[in-house]
Protein backbone atom coordinates (compact mmCIF):
# COMPACT_ATOMS: atom_id res chain seq x y z
CA UNK A 1 0.00 0.00 0.00
CA UNK A 2 1.44 3.09 -0.76
CA UNK A 3 2.30 6.00 2.11
CA UNK A 4 1.05 9.34 1.12
CA UNK A 5 3.68 11.90 3.80
CA UNK A 6 2.30 15.33 3.85
CA UNK A 7 4.49 17.27 7.26
CA UNK A 8 3.66 20.75 8.37
CA UNK A 9 4.04 23.86 6.22
CA UNK A 10 3.87 20.91 2.78
CA UNK A 11 1.54 22.68 -0.14
CA UNK A 12 0.23 22.38 -3.50
CA UNK A 13 1.24 25.73 -5.53
CA UNK A 14 0.80 24.04 -8.76
CA UNK A 15 -2.15 26.40 -10.30
CA UNK A 16 -0.53 28.94 -8.96
CA UNK A 17 2.17 28.62 -10.50
CA UNK A 18 0.55 27.48 -14.07
CA UNK A 19 -0.85 30.94 -13.97
CA UNK A 20 2.50 32.62 -13.36
CA UNK A 21 3.81 30.94 -16.25
CA UNK A 22 0.50 31.67 -18.44
CA UNK A 23 0.80 34.85 -17.48
CA UNK A 24 4.59 35.34 -18.32
CA UNK A 25 3.72 33.80 -22.00
CA UNK A 26 0.67 36.65 -22.59
CA UNK A 27 3.29 39.70 -21.39
CA UNK A 28 6.30 37.55 -22.96
CA UNK A 29 8.24 37.93 -19.85
CA UNK A 30 11.50 35.69 -19.04
CA UNK A 31 11.43 34.43 -16.02
CA UNK A 32 14.22 33.13 -13.89
CA UNK A 33 13.33 29.63 -11.98
CA UNK A 34 14.37 29.56 -8.08
CA UNK A 35 13.93 26.79 -6.00
CA UNK A 36 16.71 27.31 -2.27
CA UNK A 37 18.77 28.95 -5.32
CA UNK A 38 21.91 26.49 -3.84
CA UNK A 39 22.88 26.03 -7.20
CA UNK A 40 23.06 29.71 -8.15
CA UNK A 41 26.86 29.83 -9.06
CA UNK A 42 26.25 27.32 -11.53
CA UNK A 43 25.62 28.46 -14.51
CA UNK A 44 25.37 31.90 -16.36
CA UNK A 45 23.19 34.72 -15.00
CA UNK A 46 19.22 34.87 -15.73
CA UNK A 47 17.40 38.19 -16.34
CA UNK A 48 14.28 37.75 -15.90
CA UNK A 49 11.24 37.94 -13.23
CA UNK A 50 11.77 35.68 -10.35
CA UNK A 51 9.31 32.65 -10.26
CA UNK A 52 10.00 30.50 -6.72
CA UNK A 53 8.86 26.78 -6.51
CA UNK A 54 9.95 26.56 -2.98
CA UNK A 55 6.61 26.91 -1.30
CA UNK A 56 5.48 24.11 -3.80
CA UNK A 57 6.57 21.21 -1.57
CA UNK A 58 5.65 17.59 0.16
CA UNK A 59 6.21 14.31 -0.44
CA UNK A 60 2.90 12.99 -2.97
CA UNK A 61 3.25 9.34 -2.74
CA UNK A 62 6.29 7.17 -1.13
CA UNK A 63 5.91 3.11 -1.00
CA UNK A 64 9.14 1.77 0.14
CA UNK A 65 8.50 -1.75 -0.65
CA UNK A 66 8.20 -0.52 -4.61
CA UNK A 67 11.43 1.55 -4.87
CA UNK A 68 9.44 4.60 -5.59
CA UNK A 69 9.10 8.33 -4.02
CA UNK A 70 7.29 11.08 -5.74
CA UNK A 71 7.66 14.67 -4.84
CA UNK A 72 7.07 18.25 -5.00
CA UNK A 73 9.76 19.97 -6.64
CA UNK A 74 10.18 22.66 -4.08
CA UNK A 75 10.43 19.83 -1.33
CA UNK A 76 14.14 20.42 0.72
CA UNK A 77 16.61 17.67 -0.31
CA UNK A 78 17.32 17.23 3.48
CA UNK A 79 13.97 16.12 3.96
CA UNK A 80 13.65 13.58 0.86
CA UNK A 81 16.48 12.48 2.45
CA UNK A 82 15.54 11.94 5.86
CA UNK A 83 12.36 10.12 4.63
CA UNK A 84 14.19 7.82 2.79
CA UNK A 85 17.13 7.07 5.77
CA UNK A 86 13.68 6.21 8.21
CA UNK A 87 13.01 3.80 5.62
CA UNK A 88 16.57 2.12 5.44
CA UNK A 89 16.45 3.58 1.76
CA UNK A 90 18.33 6.38 -0.19
CA UNK A 91 19.31 8.04 -3.41
CA UNK A 92 21.23 6.29 -5.23
CA UNK A 93 22.91 8.78 -6.98
CA UNK A 94 24.03 10.98 -3.86
CA UNK A 95 23.45 14.27 -4.88
CA UNK A 96 25.33 17.11 -3.51
CA UNK A 97 22.52 19.45 -2.07
CA UNK A 98 25.76 22.90 -1.71
CA UNK A 99 23.42 24.24 1.30
CA UNK A 100 20.46 23.18 3.38
CA UNK A 101 18.52 25.00 1.11
CA UNK A 102 18.50 22.75 -2.34
CA UNK A 103 15.31 21.54 -3.01
CA UNK A 104 14.33 18.38 -4.77
CA UNK A 105 13.79 20.17 -8.23
CA UNK A 106 16.75 22.36 -8.14
CA UNK A 107 18.51 18.82 -7.63
CA UNK A 108 17.42 16.56 -10.36
CA UNK A 109 17.51 19.74 -12.39
CA UNK A 110 21.29 20.51 -12.07
CA UNK A 111 21.81 16.93 -12.84
CA UNK A 112 24.62 16.88 -10.05
CA UNK A 113 25.45 13.65 -8.56
CA UNK A 114 27.98 12.13 -5.29
CA UNK A 115 30.83 10.22 -5.39
CA UNK A 116 28.97 6.43 -6.05
CA UNK A 117 28.29 7.84 -9.36
CA UNK A 118 30.70 5.60 -11.76
CA UNK A 119 29.20 2.72 -9.49
CA UNK A 120 25.33 3.31 -9.42
CA UNK A 121 24.43 5.61 -12.39
CA UNK A 122 23.40 9.48 -12.83
CA UNK A 123 20.59 11.62 -11.14
CA UNK A 124 19.26 11.09 -14.92
CA UNK A 125 18.87 7.49 -14.30
CA UNK A 126 16.85 7.43 -11.94
CA UNK A 127 13.89 9.96 -13.02
CA UNK A 128 10.95 7.88 -13.51
CA UNK A 129 8.29 10.74 -14.41
CA UNK A 130 7.93 14.32 -13.85
CA UNK A 131 5.11 16.91 -14.07
CA UNK A 132 6.08 19.82 -15.86
CA UNK A 133 4.30 23.42 -16.68
CA UNK A 134 5.28 23.64 -20.46
CA UNK A 135 6.23 26.80 -22.69
CA UNK A 136 2.38 26.07 -24.03
CA UNK A 137 1.43 26.84 -21.02
CA UNK A 138 -0.06 23.42 -20.24
CA UNK A 139 0.89 21.18 -17.06
CA UNK A 140 1.59 17.77 -18.18
CA UNK A 141 2.63 14.48 -16.90
CA UNK A 142 5.66 12.28 -18.30
CA UNK A 143 6.86 9.25 -17.34
CA UNK A 144 5.22 6.85 -14.66
CA UNK A 145 6.35 5.90 -11.44
CA UNK A 146 7.44 2.59 -12.52
CA UNK A 147 10.64 1.57 -14.52
CA UNK A 148 8.30 -0.62 -17.24
CA UNK A 149 6.16 2.30 -18.02
CA UNK A 150 7.43 4.05 -20.58
CA UNK A 151 5.55 6.62 -21.89
CA UNK A 152 7.10 9.82 -22.25
CA UNK A 153 10.23 8.40 -20.10
CA UNK A 154 12.94 9.97 -22.34
CA UNK A 155 11.55 13.48 -21.81
CA UNK A 156 11.34 13.42 -18.31
CA UNK A 157 14.96 12.35 -18.39
CA UNK A 158 15.54 15.38 -20.56
CA UNK A 159 14.94 17.57 -17.75
CA UNK A 160 17.42 16.27 -15.94
CA UNK A 161 20.44 18.30 -15.71
CA UNK A 162 18.27 20.75 -17.97
CA UNK A 163 19.14 23.56 -15.38
CA UNK A 164 15.12 25.23 -16.11
CA UNK A 165 15.81 26.01 -19.66
CA UNK A 166 13.20 23.68 -20.65
CA UNK A 167 10.07 24.15 -18.56
CA UNK A 168 8.96 24.56 -15.01
CA UNK A 169 9.00 20.98 -13.06
CA UNK A 170 6.33 20.99 -10.37
CA UNK A 171 6.61 17.59 -9.30
CA UNK A 172 9.40 14.50 -9.76
CA UNK A 173 9.30 10.21 -9.10
CA UNK A 174 12.24 8.62 -8.35
CA UNK A 175 13.61 5.23 -8.29
CA UNK A 176 14.84 4.87 -5.19
CA UNK A 177 17.44 1.78 -3.27
CA UNK A 178 18.01 -0.04 0.20
CA UNK A 179 20.76 1.31 1.42
CA UNK A 180 23.61 -1.25 1.61
CA UNK A 181 24.11 -3.56 4.92
CA UNK A 182 27.62 -2.42 5.15
CA UNK A 183 29.93 0.73 4.46
CA UNK A 184 33.65 0.69 5.47
CA UNK A 185 36.16 3.33 4.09
CA UNK A 186 39.88 2.85 3.59
CA UNK A 187 42.94 5.00 3.50
CA UNK A 188 45.85 3.85 0.94
CA UNK A 189 49.34 5.78 0.57
CA UNK A 190 50.19 6.36 -2.76
CA UNK A 191 50.77 8.95 -5.34
CA UNK A 192 48.40 9.32 -8.37
CA UNK A 193 50.18 7.21 -10.97
CA UNK A 194 50.08 4.79 -9.02
CA UNK A 195 46.61 5.17 -7.84
CA UNK A 196 45.24 5.22 -11.07
CA UNK A 197 46.74 2.21 -12.56
CA UNK A 198 45.26 0.48 -9.48
CA UNK A 199 41.49 1.53 -9.99
CA UNK A 200 41.82 0.72 -13.38
CA UNK A 201 43.32 -3.02 -12.39
CA UNK A 202 40.45 -3.09 -9.93
CA UNK A 203 37.64 -2.48 -11.98
CA UNK A 204 38.20 -5.21 -14.04
CA UNK A 205 37.26 -7.26 -10.78
CA UNK A 206 34.50 -7.99 -8.78
CA UNK A 207 35.58 -5.82 -5.51
CA UNK A 208 32.52 -3.41 -3.98
CA UNK A 209 33.76 -0.20 -4.22
CA UNK A 210 31.29 2.48 -4.17
CA UNK A 211 33.85 5.16 -4.58
CA UNK A 212 37.31 6.25 -4.87
CA UNK A 213 38.77 9.47 -4.98
CA UNK A 214 42.69 10.65 -4.62
CA UNK A 215 44.01 14.17 -2.98
CA UNK A 216 47.49 13.86 -4.33
CA UNK A 217 48.98 11.80 -1.31
CA UNK A 218 46.60 8.93 -0.83
CA UNK A 219 44.09 7.49 -2.30
CA UNK A 220 40.79 6.82 -0.30
CA UNK A 221 37.99 3.92 -1.39
CA UNK A 222 34.64 3.11 0.13
CA UNK A 223 33.31 -0.76 0.02
CA UNK A 224 29.60 -1.51 0.38
CA UNK A 225 27.95 -4.58 0.47
CA UNK A 226 27.40 -7.83 2.08
CA UNK A 227 29.97 -8.40 5.46
CA UNK A 228 31.56 -11.28 3.94
CA UNK A 229 32.24 -9.33 0.27
CA UNK A 230 33.00 -5.79 1.79
CA UNK A 231 35.60 -7.86 4.90
CA UNK A 232 37.10 -9.82 2.28
CA UNK A 233 37.89 -6.52 0.08
CA UNK A 234 39.27 -4.87 3.20
CA UNK A 235 41.98 -7.77 3.86
CA UNK A 236 43.04 -7.78 -0.04
CA UNK A 237 43.37 -4.30 0.11
CA UNK A 238 44.92 -3.16 3.21
CA UNK A 239 45.25 0.32 4.15
CA UNK A 240 44.19 2.54 7.07
CA UNK A 241 40.40 3.15 8.49
CA UNK A 242 39.20 6.14 6.88
CA UNK A 243 36.40 8.52 8.20
CA UNK A 244 33.08 8.00 6.75
CA UNK A 245 32.33 11.72 6.62
CA UNK A 246 35.31 12.00 4.36
CA UNK A 247 32.36 11.25 1.23
CA UNK A 248 30.11 13.89 2.81
CA UNK A 249 32.81 16.92 2.47
CA UNK A 250 34.20 15.72 -0.77
CA UNK A 251 30.35 15.71 -1.59
CA UNK A 252 29.75 18.90 -0.87
CA UNK A 253 33.27 20.80 -1.53
CA UNK A 254 34.18 21.30 2.57
CA UNK A 255 37.28 19.24 2.10
CA UNK A 256 40.57 21.83 2.77
CA UNK A 257 41.07 21.89 -1.36
CA UNK A 258 37.96 23.55 -1.97
CA UNK A 259 39.00 26.36 0.71
CA UNK A 260 41.70 27.50 -2.10
CA UNK A 261 40.60 30.74 -3.58
CA UNK A 262 41.46 29.99 -6.78
CA UNK A 263 38.73 29.35 -9.72
CA UNK A 264 37.17 25.75 -9.21
CA UNK A 265 37.08 23.97 -12.50
CA UNK A 266 34.60 20.47 -12.89
CA UNK A 267 37.04 17.99 -15.35
CA UNK A 268 35.01 14.97 -16.93
CA UNK A 269 37.34 12.41 -18.04
CA UNK A 270 36.97 8.87 -19.77
CA UNK A 271 38.05 6.34 -16.90
CA UNK A 272 41.85 5.42 -18.31
CA UNK A 273 43.00 8.96 -18.39
CA UNK A 274 46.13 8.93 -16.53
CA UNK A 275 47.62 11.93 -14.92
CA UNK A 276 46.80 15.33 -16.72
CA UNK A 277 49.47 18.36 -16.77
CA UNK A 278 47.38 20.84 -15.38
CA UNK A 279 48.26 24.44 -13.74
CA UNK A 280 47.05 24.37 -10.41
CA UNK A 281 46.38 21.70 -7.80
CA UNK A 282 43.70 18.41 -8.55
CA UNK A 283 41.31 16.11 -6.85
CA UNK A 284 40.74 13.06 -8.28
CA UNK A 285 37.24 11.86 -7.76
CA UNK A 286 35.12 9.16 -9.84
CA UNK A 287 38.01 7.00 -10.08
CA UNK A 288 39.48 9.31 -12.15
CA UNK A 289 36.28 10.20 -14.32
CA UNK A 290 35.82 13.41 -12.19
CA UNK A 291 38.64 15.50 -10.58
CA UNK A 292 38.13 18.55 -9.64
CA UNK A 293 40.85 21.49 -10.89
CA UNK A 294 41.82 24.77 -8.45
CA UNK A 295 43.58 26.78 -10.82
CA UNK A 296 44.29 30.59 -12.28
CA UNK A 297 45.39 29.48 -15.58
CA UNK A 298 43.11 30.78 -19.09
CA UNK A 299 40.05 29.05 -19.81
CA UNK A 300 41.02 28.14 -23.11
CA UNK A 301 44.23 26.36 -21.90
CA UNK A 302 42.48 24.06 -19.60
CA UNK A 303 40.20 23.01 -22.10
CA UNK A 304 42.36 22.52 -24.74
CA UNK A 305 44.32 20.00 -22.39
CA UNK A 306 40.79 18.33 -21.37
CA UNK A 307 39.40 17.68 -24.74
CA UNK A 308 43.17 16.57 -25.88
CA UNK A 309 42.02 13.75 -23.46
CA UNK A 310 38.78 13.49 -24.53
CA UNK A 311 37.12 15.17 -21.78
CA UNK A 312 35.61 18.32 -21.09
CA UNK A 313 35.76 21.32 -18.38
CA UNK A 314 33.05 23.21 -16.38
CA UNK A 315 33.94 26.56 -14.59
CA UNK A 316 31.83 26.23 -10.76
CA UNK A 317 33.03 29.76 -9.53
CA UNK A 318 29.97 32.29 -10.08
CA UNK A 319 31.33 35.30 -12.71
CA UNK A 320 34.81 33.59 -13.56
CA UNK A 321 33.87 33.26 -17.11
CA UNK A 322 30.87 33.77 -19.37
CA UNK A 323 31.25 30.11 -20.69
CA UNK A 324 30.64 28.26 -17.53
CA UNK A 325 29.74 25.28 -19.16
CA UNK A 326 31.81 23.51 -21.79
CA UNK A 327 30.88 25.65 -25.44
CA UNK A 328 28.87 22.64 -27.51
CA UNK A 329 30.23 21.96 -31.77
CA UNK A 330 28.15 23.34 -33.92
CA UNK A 331 25.91 20.23 -34.68
CA UNK A 332 25.20 19.73 -31.00
CA UNK A 333 24.47 23.51 -30.17
CA UNK A 334 21.31 23.35 -33.19
CA UNK A 335 20.10 20.11 -30.98
CA UNK A 336 20.16 22.07 -27.89
CA UNK A 337 18.21 25.10 -30.32
CA UNK A 338 15.40 22.99 -31.73
CA UNK A 339 14.99 21.25 -28.07
CA UNK A 340 14.61 24.40 -26.64
CA UNK A 341 11.84 25.81 -29.54
CA UNK A 342 9.70 23.05 -28.79
CA UNK A 343 9.39 22.92 -25.17
CA UNK A 344 9.85 26.76 -24.68
CA UNK A 345 8.83 28.82 -27.75
CA UNK A 346 9.01 31.81 -26.43
CA UNK A 347 11.91 31.51 -24.43
CA UNK A 348 11.06 32.41 -20.91
CA UNK A 349 12.20 29.46 -18.68
CA UNK A 350 15.46 30.76 -17.62
CA UNK A 351 16.85 32.11 -20.69
CA UNK A 352 20.73 31.69 -21.09
CA UNK A 353 21.53 29.87 -17.77
CA UNK A 354 23.17 27.24 -19.93
CA UNK A 355 24.23 29.03 -22.87
CA UNK A 356 23.61 32.67 -24.04
CA UNK A 357 22.08 30.77 -27.50
CA UNK A 358 19.16 29.19 -25.29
Amino acid sequence: MSVETLATGDADIGERLLAEVQQALASNTPLAIRGGNSKAFLGRPVQGTALSTAEHRGIVNYDPTELVISVRSGTPLVELCAALEAAGQMLPFEPPAFGAAATVGGTVLAGLSGPRRPWAGSARDYVLGARVITGLGKHLRFGGEVMKNVAGYDLSRLMAGSFGCLGLVTEVSLKVLPKPRLCTSLRLQMDTRSALARLSEWGQQPIPISAASHDGQALHLRLEGGEGSVKAACDRLGGDPLDAGYWERLREHRLDFFADERPLWRLSLPNNVGELALPGEQLIDWAGAQRWLKSDADEAHIRAIVAEAGGHATCYSAGHTDTPFQPLAAPLMRYHRQLKAQLDPQGIFNPGRMYSEV
